[in-house]
């Protein structure tokens, strides 16, 4: 494929950070490299931004964005959908004050078959889903960010306060891990709903991949209950970092060559955005390379 490939962005990105990102210690003491501020730009009406230079299990991303989208903050649900993606945080929690070394497959088989078990041990705190569906205002009132958002698309769509996140201060501190892509802002022009994700913190090799699926999943979402098509997906970074861990999987996928987009295609159009299902996404087209191994820094 040419530089034009939109892929190449991300691979550029990639790149640039082992060249000449700033070897810093991190909050997990695993190490990164790390560089501040970056933009990618895709066009999310003609391709979904899944990368091709390793598979991305972007059924699994959107599942992640669905629990979200239900304003959840346990882990039950997600192990359900067999997502497993949250689980190290509340391991190692547990680890930690009881002093057992329970495996991760005998924790995650706890909380699916205790109940109790994971209303104690599964709770993540007032993480993502509780900011955008439930943030509790001063007034005791909980405010539905993702509703008012839908609602101001399409009573005023030139507005310019078309945005919700998740950086709530007074809570930071009680969540399992603070919000990374913190801030979501829309923008509708000519029948087109642009959608710009700013992340504060991102972990390109593992993180970054799914976040772009997630986030053009529920660019899509919103989109068509708006009825509107989806435009440009612009992604901001912060700190954008590779773990000193995934410098192999990193030169791994650099090596490389990206495959044609997938493309995203939405099966039904519910009649609001929390009735969306996991079958209701059809992703065409999609030929990656395979999956990349890379181990989560907690």
């Amino acid at each position: 494929m040419t530089a034009s490939h939109p892929e190449q962005q991300y691979l550029d990105l990639l790149r640039d950070v082992l060249e000449r990102g700033d070897r810093r210690v991190d909050r997990t003491g695993v190490g990164t490299l790390s560089i501040f501020g970056a933009m990618v730009r895709i066009d999310a009406s003609a391709q979904f931004p899944a990368l091709t230079t390793k598979r991305v299990y972007w059924k699994t991303a959107i599942k992640e964005m669905l629990w979200f989208l239900t304003g959840g903050t346990n882990l039950r649900p997600l192990l359900q959908e067999n997502v497993r993606i949250w689980t190290d945080w509340p391991l190692a929690r547990y680890r930690r004050e009881t002093g057992e070394a329970m495996s991760q497959t005998d924790f995650e088989a706890a909380i699916l078959a205790d109940a109790a078990f994971a209303e104690k041990w599964g709770e993540l705190g007032p993480v993502y889903g509780k900011q955008w569906r439930q943030w509790l205002g001063p007034d005791g009132r909980r405010y539905d960010q993702i509703a008012a958002l839908i609602a101001g698309i399409k009573s005023n769509p030139a507005s310019r306060r078309l945005l919700f996140h998740a950086w709530n201060v007074p809570e930071i501190d009680a969540m399992a891990l603070p919000p990374c892509h913190m801030v979501y802002q829309f923008h509708v022009t000519k029948g087109r709903l642009n959608c710009l994700m700013f992340q504060r913190s991102v972990d390109l090799v593992l993180g970054c991949p799914f976040n772009w699926a997630g986030g053009a999943a529920l660019q899509a979402m919103i989109a068509q209950q708006c009825d509107l098509e989806a435009g440009d997906f612009v992604w901001m970074g912060g700190d954008v970092h590779v773990y000193l861990n995934h410098l192999e999987a990193a030169q791994t996928q650099l090596s490389r060559q990206p495959r044609p987009w997938s493309r995203l295609r939405l099966a039904r159009k519910p009649p609001d955005i929390d009735s969306y299902r996991i079958e209701d996404f059809i992703v065409e087209g999609y030929d990656p390379h395979p999956h990349i191994a890379a181990e989560v820094a907690v």
